[in-house]
């Protein structure tokens, strides 16, 4: 079969599954077993596949079409200016949560050394994309699951962040400590247990229930921060678009004072920011 005639049945196959976008997946999975570019794809349309090429690119199709998601079938997924490693370990870095960083390094904008807390970090995307992007910033990356932080650990491995990044294995549970921080960061689970069943099955059967689930940790984290945070710190958080006014309220009830909403890339409601109170 050639790259043409494969690329047209992983379409056809990817489709009848339900899968969002069943083009451009089959593109990028084909891409990953072949070592080519999308564009090359097309150069290359009438190279007949070897027997290796052909069985890897059916499995990772297979994979796919069992609605696993495509960052855990590619291995990778790209986040601001890293691709980090990426499987069921933790969640799939988002666009979303781009937003999130960027509000993060505006904050942090003039402070030379600014030392970073992120609360539940998963892969490490944010943690990682902040010291990426600013060359002075030290930061300490918490999780509570073991599996998460040696994904993460995998990802700091490759950015050669090593020296300004730490990651710790930490239930949020005992505190955070005491103005240490200038800036927390968090994105907690925030999806409600009946909300999880309406999602896609890409993520309801396959991203870890325990950093999707919301049981009260947005307003533990909110509570941890106000102790941690240096007087005049920010804490960021990625939020619910629904539960962006609640939040908003639940922050200035907790004393954080220039509460701020913030929007994603596609203009939804998506970050809450606060800043602690300044004696």
């Amino acid at each position: 079969m050639t790259v043409r005639e494969v690329l047209t049945h992983a379409t056809e196959y990817l489709g009848e599954k339900g899968v969002e976008s069943p083009r451009l997946d089959a593109e990028l999975l084909l891409g990953r077993a072949l070592g080519l570019s999308r564009i090359a794809l097309y150069t290359e349309h009438d190279r007949p596949l070897t027997g290796p090429e052909l069985a890897e690119s059916r499995a990772l199709v297979r994979r796919r079409g069992g609605r696993e998601p495509l960052a855990y079938v590619l291995g990778e997924w790209g986040f601001r200016r890293l691709t980090l490693k990426t499987d069921a370990r933790a969640l799939v870095p988002r666009p979303e949560t781009e937003a999130v960083v960027e509000r993060c390094l505006e904050l942090l904008r003039g402070l030379a050394e600014p030392e970073v807390l992120d609360v539940g970090t998963g892969s490490g995307a944010i943690a990682l994309a902040i010291a990426d992007e600013h060359p002075g910033a030290r930061v300490t990356a918490l999780d509570n699951s073991a599996d998460a932080l040696a994904l993460a650990r995998e990802n700091l491995a490759t950015t050669g962040l090593g020296e300004r990044v730490r990651l710790v294995e930490h239930d949020l549970r005992s505190g955070l400590g005491h103005d240490r921080f200038d800036l927390v960061v968090s994105n907690p689970p925030y999806v409600s247990a009946e909300e999880l069943e309406t999602l896609e099955s890409e993520v309801r059967e396959w991203e870890p229930r325990g950093a999707l689930v919301e049981e009260g940790h947005t307003e533990a984290v909110a509570r941890a921060a106000r102790a941690t945070l240096r007087p005049g710190g920010s804490l960021v958080l990625e939020i619910a678009t629904p539960r962006a006014e609640a939040v908003s309220l639940s922050l200035r009830e907790l004393g954080y004072t220039d509460v701020r909403i913030s929007p994603d890339l596609t203009g939804r409601d998506r970050v809450v920011e606060g800043r602690r109170f300044r004696p």
